[in-house]
């Protein structure tokens, strides 16, 4: 009973971790005076990206568990100490001005924008075959909740805590590489 809690606890701060990126770029765009029907459904799709990605991610990661074993768990490793490194390096770029519009197309690219990193981590779960379904409410529910708390916000405040929360997400990121490539 304890491994399952302890999985929960991890597989939600992951979930927190890259929903961190939806929110910081959900900031931003909240400046543009959504209506709370456009919010709404910015964060579905944002959830629902966070769901898609990560399960074509843990397929493939299955796989490549199945061809190449160990191997591929240090690789998984190896992948989200590169993602953690990359969201924490993009917290300190200056120039977060977004180019998608938060409507039509432009949301579907900012949604698989957001959710890329989550295939990422979506592969390395897959190889240490974590529960599926699990991975899937907590990443789809921390997205979607995540971008309306930053759409709302980013109504309401300026762009200071985007960058402290990207940051905060890959060092989240970070550390589970960490853990995972040490015994």
């Amino acid at each position: 009973m304890t491994a399952v809690w302890g999985e929960m606890v991890t597989l939600v701060l992951m979930a927190f971790a890259l929903g961190m990126d939806a929110f910081s770029v959900g900031l931003g765009m909240g400046m543009y005076r959504l209506s709370r029907r456009k919010i709404f459904k910015i964060g579905i799709t944002i959830g629902l990206f966070h769901v898609w990605m990560p399960l074509i991610g843990m397929g493939a990661g299955r796989f490549l568990s199945e061809q190449f074993g160990s191997l591929a768990g240090y690789l998984g490793g190896i992948l989200l100490l590169f993602l953690g490194i990359q969201m924490i390096w993009g917290s300190f770029k200056e120039d977060e001005s977004s180019l998608i519009s938060p409507g039509g197309i432009g949301l579907l690219f900012f949604a698989l924008g957001v959710s890329l990193d989550s295939f990422s981590v979506g592969l390395t779960l897959g190889i240490y075959g974590a529960k599926t379904a699990l991975v899937l409410i907590c990443f789809g529910v921390a997205a979607t909740i995540l971008t309306w708390a930053g759409l709302l916000l980013g109504r309401r405040m300026q762009h200071w805590i985007g960058t402290y929360s990207e940051a905060l997400g890959g060092s989240i990121l970070l550390a589970f590489g960490i853990k995972l490539l040490l015994p």
